[in-house]
């Protein structure tokens, strides 16, 4: 198996395990309706580790677009590979979200709210703001890919080093996801929303398009800024990219914070007249 084959069946078991126990959690008359937050956060930190015991020794089991650019700016993978991953793992992403929607097939027309089914194939914020949702994103994604290159710089027993990041994404999820569902991986989030835009699936809403730009670019300036930062700090390389990339980062935050603020005001206006 080539590398490229390699993260498209990693990133589609990823999401069959993970929008897979979205939709158990969610869908009307499944066993495990209403079974809750803890229950999510453990099958996405699963769905990950099984995904890269599949098919880590093919291709390193990137499964993240964030994450495959963030080692790139790190240094430990080659710019020439990232278009061929990133495109690898969107397919594979569609694919995997295609699988859920036909093993749940007749609970989307029991579940009534387009909001839930939504909710089985994309990340959505608990309380809308474009800031906030961003940052959130970016941090999320930041813990990630320092915690990642942190763990790959210890020793475990052989193998072990997937069950270790299933864990960490558990921890993300238990401890900072609940403002926007912790996409922390644009192919997890786009792919799964392009196939909720493209099946036909009973009762659907909108695919809400106009928030599909925070879990993809939230988690690549996150992850970028988390590689440049491990090389820096970590590894004492100070290289320009780190400097780059943060004040990218800064100047798309403090554009998002103006917009909130004059979004705010405005409906404060509105409401007094």
């Amino acid at each position: 198996m080539n590398a490229y084959l390699g993260e498209l069946i990693g990133t589609a078991i990823l999401v069959i395990f993970g929008a897979g126990v979205c939709a158990n959690v969610n869908l009307k008359k499944s066993f495990a309706h209403n079974s809750g937050w803890i229950v999510i956060s453990f099958g996405w930190g699963l769905a990950v580790a099984i995904a890269a015991y599949a098919v880590g020794k093919f291709s390193g089991a990137h499964l993240n677009p964030a994450l495959t650019i963030a080692l790139a700016f790190e240094g430990s993978f080659p710019w020439s590979k990232v278009a061929g991953y990133i495109a690898a793992q969107m397919i594979g992403a569609i694919i995997g979200a295609t699988v859920v929607y036909f093993h749940f097939l007749p609970h989307w027309k029991e579940t009534e709210d387009p909001g839930t089914k939504l909710g089985v194939f994309s990340t959505g914020p608990a309380i809308p703001n474009y800031f906030a949702n961003l940052l959130s994103e970016f941090i999320g994604t930041f813990i990630l890919v320092l915690a990642i290159l942190a763990i790959g710089a210890n020793k475990f027993a052989e193998g072990l080093n997937p069950f270790i990041v299933g864990f960490l994404i558990v921890a993300i999820g238990l401890s900072l996801g609940g403002t926007t569902g912790y996409a922390i991986n644009p192919a997890r989030d786009l792919g799964p929303r392009i196939a909720h835009f493209i099946l036909p699936i009973a009762g659907k809403g909108p695919s809400n398009w106009s928030y599909a730009w925070i879990p993809v670019i939230g988690p690549i300036l996150g992850g970028s800024f988390g590689g440049v930062f491990y090389r820096a700090v970590f590894l004492g390389d100070w290289a320009a990219s780190f400097w780059y990339i943060l004040a990218i980062s800064c100047v798309v935050l403090l554009i998002l914070w103006i917009v909130e603020k004059k979004r705010i005001v405005g409906s404060k206006v509105r409401r007094v007249a």
